[in-house]
């Protein structure tokens, strides 16, 4: 009972203050002494107070002293995180991060011999064979739900294989959990980052140095006093590019900014080996070959097991690749080996991006009066000015594809229509009623339906599951309407996986059951952050032809790091740098003025 009470202080206090359990605290004794006077139920007021604070308040009291306070305080600006952001050349990596063996050994320092695992009747790996050598950039490539991920699971401990053997320096890892595998060498990045995003970049650092320091668990030492510590996060701050924004915190940072911070997470373990899952998923064209080099830098010095989308760029910068299909191995060896390789062109590469942006796509834009208005909208995030009088219009029917670099406010821009980021100050309204400032339910209510950036699924729950609940409270009448049969009409594929839950699907398959899930209910505006990220070029033009189908039904907004694809779909670009808009107008004009194209958006 003492330890929920304990709970409860905290919760109504204010969990990210050290004044917030005291004031909790007293707040508790206070309420409890006085209210116990009335009645004898005082327990039952104090349970609904508590859930009070925690749907309207989740900053607790000090949250509440800190907005009564706010008209009253100074309002200082600053310029979006990553603005700040002092990116050189990184180099070699530092020699303190990289663990050398123990004995000099001739074979592989990954193996992976064999390994099998299965989820219910889904055999998601059968047999596969991956053997990384020192010092060279291993990729693992296939298309989605070739096992690829999963592999990447069972390597590092996050499952234990059904069978097969895996060896990390002639030492077996298997079935070892995932802090066991991280303390034996081996360290990985994820597909979707998860960082704290409370605390600040410097500190997500720090930690993960901290973690490996002997002096961690040191009761009579500040950790902000061990020089090792402080030399090492500053190092690491400075290769990854991140220097100058230790201060931000990691969730305000683009998606881009958090990837590197990702790498240098894994990089803070002192890893024999590195695993990173997409880690060029979600940039822009200049961030990628810079993450790209830094990459290739790295495995000249820590080798790297790579899984990427990106064939082009995998083929550049790998020393052997292996290719997944159906859980299986059908190729490892050379970069060449696979590039010409005919099953792997069968199975991975569909015709091409390149293929589908060439085909003509006309327009479904009708109407004089627009849908849309986004008029003079400023968004902040804490003091960080992300939005910057953007204004833009789409009418109904019309693509409009948001572009820029990474930090240019592009998911800013879709969570502030959406209402998760409200904006300060300018106006938004939808069919001519205005819905800036509301929150996100009501304007999904009123016809909106966002795809966030990294799908964002209710894990454990079916695809079934995930569409009633994207239904829930959206039969409206504002949109077209959306019943199960005909989102499946767009999605076929769901039809066989409607029952299976969707942590259990292929990242393509995942996509569609987030679009589908955007769209059930009534919908007439469909917001879409990076929809194309982390798929195959296969899976990929399977969704760029249901996009293009849909817009005969909805207006999409559409944020995009594949250029050619996003200008291939779209009616207009709205360019974005630095949360301004930059240039606007047809996208036909970006896609055949080659000068221009580079001119506005920087390539």
């Amino acid at each position: 009972a003492f330890s929920g009470e304990l709970l409860a202080m905290v919760v109504i206090g204010g969990m990210r203050s050290f004044l917030g359990p005291a004031l909790g605290a007293l707040f508790y004794v206070l309420f409890r002494e006085f209210l116990s006077m009335w009645t004898e139920n005082w327990l039952l007021v104090f349970g609904l107070l508590f859930v009070g604070f925690i749907i309207f308040s989740p900053t607790g009291l000090v949250g509440v002293a800190g907005r009564l306070l706010a008209p009253f305080r100074k309002k200082s600006e600053e310029a979006a995180a990553m603005s700040a952001r002092r990116a050189g050349e990184s180099g070699r990596v530092p020699e303190r991060f990289i663990r050398r063996p123990d004995t000099a050994g001739e074979g592989p320092v990954l193996a992976a011999e064999g390994i099998s695992k299965s989820f219910g009747g889904i055999r998601a790996v059968r047999g596969a064979d991956i053997r990384v050598s020192d010092r060279s950039l291993h990729a693992l490539i296939g298309p989605n739900g070739a096992g690829k991920t999963t592999a990447f699971n069972l390597i590092s401990g996050m499952f234990e294989p059904d069978a097969g053997r895996i060896t990390l320096d002639g030492r077996s890892i298997a079935g070892l959990e995932p802090h066991a595998v991280t303390e034996a060498g081996l360290g990985r990045s994820f597909q979707i980052t998860n960082l704290f995003g409370g605390l600040s970049v410097e500190e997500n650092i720090r930690l993960a140095v901290q973690a490996r320091h002997p002096a961690r668990f040191h009761p009579f030492r500040d950790a902000r006093a061990i020089p090792e510590v402080n030399a090492d996060t500053a190092e690491l701050l400075r290769w990854t590019g991140l220097a100058g924004i230790e201060r931000a915190e990691a969730a305000s940072l683009s998606y881009g900014g958090q990837r590197l911070l990702d790498m240098g997470l894994a990089l803070a373990t002192r890893p024999r080996v590195l695993l990173l899952d997409e880690p060029l998923a979600g940039l822009a064209a200049a961030e990628r070959e810079r993450v790209g080099n830094l990459v290739k830098t790295l495995s000249a010095d820590i080798p790297v097991l790579l899984v990427e989308h990106d064939i082009d760029r995998v083929f550049r910068l790998a020393d052997r690749v292996t290719v997944m299909a159906d859980g299986e191995v059908l190729v490892d060896g050379t970069v060449e080996d696979a590039r010409t390789d005919e099953k792997v062109q069968a199975v991975y590469l569909g015709s091409g991006a390149a293929a589908v942006a060439a085909k003509p796509r006309p327009s479904a834009a009708h109407g004089d009066a627009p849908l849309l208005v986004v008029e003079d909208v400023h968004t902040f995030y804490g003091k960080s000015h992300i939005l910057n009088g953007i204004s833009f219009t789409a009418r109904e029917g019309e693509i409009v594809a948001l572009l820029g670099r990474n930090g240019a406010g592009k998911s800013t821009l879709l969570k502030t229509i959406i209402g998760i980021a409200p904006p300060a100050s300018g106006r938004i309204a939808l069919a001519g009623e205005v819905i800036s400032g509301l929150p996100s339910d009501a304007a999904a209510r009123r016809g909106v339906g966002y795809v966030p950036q990294g799908r964002s699924l209710f894990a454990g729950m079916t695809v079934a599951e995930n569409l009633a609940l994207g239904r829930l409270k959206r039969l409206t009448g504002a949109g077209r309407h959306w019943e199960e049969e005909r989102v499946l009409e767009f999605f076929p594929r769901l039809k066989q996986r409607w029952t299976t839950a969707a942590d259990n699907l292929s990242g393509g398959e995942q996509q569609m059951v987030a679009v589908a899930r955007a769209l059930s209910g009534d919908t007439r505006l469909l917001l879409l952050d990076e929809p194309f990220e982390g798929l195959s070029p296969a899976v990929t033009e399977e969704l760029f032809e249901a996009f293009d189908r849909l817009r005969q039904e909805v207006s999409i907004v559409i944020v995009d790091h594949h250029l050619d694809l996003a200008l291939a779909l779209s009616d207009s670009t709205v360019a974005l740098e630095r949360g301004a808009v930059t240039w606007s107008g047809p996208s036909r004009s970006l896609r055949e003025d080659a000068e221009l194209r580079r001119r506005i958006l920087w390539l």
